[in-house]
């Protein structure tokens, strides 16, 4: 039976079987953001820059696929240009789909000009002790190369990591990082 459901599920399956497996041991498996809480994301911007009203369509709409997808099992992220969702975040990880959106936008395949927005939330279902969604300067500078606005992610669900270097690599190269709260996926603050 663990092995069927192992081949079926997406990683929330496997995540949560391997907690109550390390569980039924009698350990008790904690997360990330209980031992460092300064990890998380909260509301609001991270850094000087701040999403526009265009940027705030596309959290929108990112959001909206990002929630999708996590019900699903299949991946946090997604990436909306001009209120289009021109890429979901799969097996391959974060770094991958935004490389995949800058190969696309070099190809005029994603418009040129307007600029878009990666999203990331937590898998509705997710267990919270494991795979938390999580930024840091690699997103910031595969955004940049993507010829992204931002970043968003969830607020108090989200890791942050290496957060001042990550603010400063934002700052310098344009982008906004910001928290956002689940039900802020209606509309702007």
């Amino acid at each position: 039976m663990a092995v069927k459901t192992l081949l079926a599920g997406g990683d929330d399956v496997v995540l949560k079987m391997v907690i109550g497996l390390i569980e039924a041991q009698g350990c008790h498996v904690i997360g990330a953001h209980e031992i460092a809480p300064d990890l998380l994301a909260e509301t609001g911007p991270i850094g000087a820059v701040s999403p526009s009203a265009d940027d705030w369509r596309d959290i929108t709409r990112g959001a909206e696929a990002a929630e999708a997808l996590g019900l699903l099992d299949v991946g946090q992220g997604a990436v909306s240009v001009g209120g289009r969702i021109v890429a979901l975040e799969g097996v391959e990880g974060t770094d991958a789909m935004l490389e995949r959106v800058a190969h696309l936008r070099a190809e005029k395949r994603i418009s040129q000009h307007r600029k878009g927005v990666l999203v990331k939330l937590c898998k509705p279902q997710q267990d919270v002790r494991a795979d938390l969604p999580s930024i840091g300067r690699s997103t910031i500078e595969n955004a940049r190369k993507a010829g992204l606005a931002g970043i968003a992610v969830e607020a108090g669900r989200a890791l942050v990591i290496e957060r001042e270097a990550l603010i400063s690599a934002a700052d310098e190269a344009g982008l906004f990082v910001i928290g956002i709260d689940r039900g802020l996926a209606g509309g702007t603050p």
